[in-house]
């Protein structure tokens, strides 16, 4: 099954020091923001409380949010979980102090619905503390690093340097942009968002060895033509895949941003850029800069059987 009825022919190359100007560019914006700004934590790792609360009724997130700001937790993040009679509440530490012993807290809690008159028990409150947090977020941040790395380990082996170096630098520029629109628009960074970005270093990788590989092949069977023109070749040859590929795990992830709910939204979100990124830099990134460090055919050519046999 192909999305287009005719063989693509669009000269995706002809492009390619412009997109990598751009994707330079972005990736230094990017860091600008990472670096001066940071991200926006979640509790995981910044350390805090969360306490699961049931009702006796249901009750909607806006009025819990409504009734904990009243009672003195302005910076308290609601969500449902399980069904609209439970609610579970989070409360991040506030320029590093630690949160309220849990007694005070549950009672200031209690007291903060009881005003409202709604009943309520607290049957859970759990503290993390903002060591574990930032032990969290280093080994999260040592995951991305190793997984890239492993990535171009498996490259050198099945292709040439120059696609693991391309693919690396593609991956790397795929996990910075999605943490960069994290950062401007100051989205709660969590565990979940942490793991959607290790998937996306997954799926982009998938979708660069596809490209490679047709590369690889289109090189030991068209004779004539530049590296440039065989790496048109592969990726309009690709494309029909790539495209229904991309959009068909789309329409199950932006059905997981839009339904949902609070607690997969920074997952979803970040599978949703990662998906994008990842499929453009696929094309204008990676292959681009395959072709910018000097692929040439003899690279990925077998060796001659002369050579093979004066070998030790």
């Amino acid at each position: 099954m192909e999305f287009f009825k005719r063989q693509t022919n669009i000269p995706f190359m002809r492009l390619k020091k412009v997109t990598t100007v751009i994707a330079l560019i972005m990736c230094i914006g990017a860091a600008f923001l990472l670096i001066t700004k940071g991200l926006n934590y979640g509790l995981e790792f910044t350390g805090g409380t969360q306490i699961e609360l049931r009702f006796n009724s249901p009750i909607s997130i806006e009025q819990a949010q409504q009734v904990l700001e009243n009672g003195g937790f302005a910076h308290a993040r609601t969500q449902h979980y399980g069904s609209t009679q439970d609610v579970l509440v989070r409360i991040a530490n506030v320029n590093g102090q630690s949160g309220t012993a849990e007694t005070q807290l549950q009672d200031k809690i209690a007291a903060a619905f009881a005003n409202d008159n709604i009943p309520m028990e607290v049957r859970r409150i759990e503290f993390v503390g903002s060591e574990v947090g930032q032990q969290l977020a280093v080994q999260g941040g040592m995951a991305v690093v190793l997984a890239i790395l492993a990535t171009m380990a498996y490259i050198v082996l099945r292709f040439e340097y120059r696609f693991a170096i391309s693919a690396a630098l593609g991956l790397a520029h795929d996990a910075l942009l999605v943490l960069g629109i994290f950062v401007l628009f100051d989205i709660e960074f969590d565990l979940a968002a942490l793991a959607a970005i290790l998937a996306v270093v997954g799926y982009s990788l998938n979708d660069k060895i596809v490209v490679f590989d047709r590369v690889r092949e289109n090189f030991r069977v068209i004779r004539e033509g530049s590296a440039e023109d065989i790496m048109n070749g592969a990726i309009n040859q690709t494309l029909s895949r790539t495209i229904m590929t991309s959009v068909l795990t789309l329409l199950v992830v932006l059905a997981l941003l839009f339904f949902g709910g609070e607690s997969l939204f920074s997952f979803s979100l970040a599978l949703t850029l990662g998906i994008v990124i990842g499929t453009y830099s696929s094309i204008y990134v990676a292959s681009a800069l395959a072709i910018l460090f000097g692929l040439s055919r003899k690279d990925l050519l077998p060796k001659p059987k002369a050579m093979l046999d004066d070998m030790p």
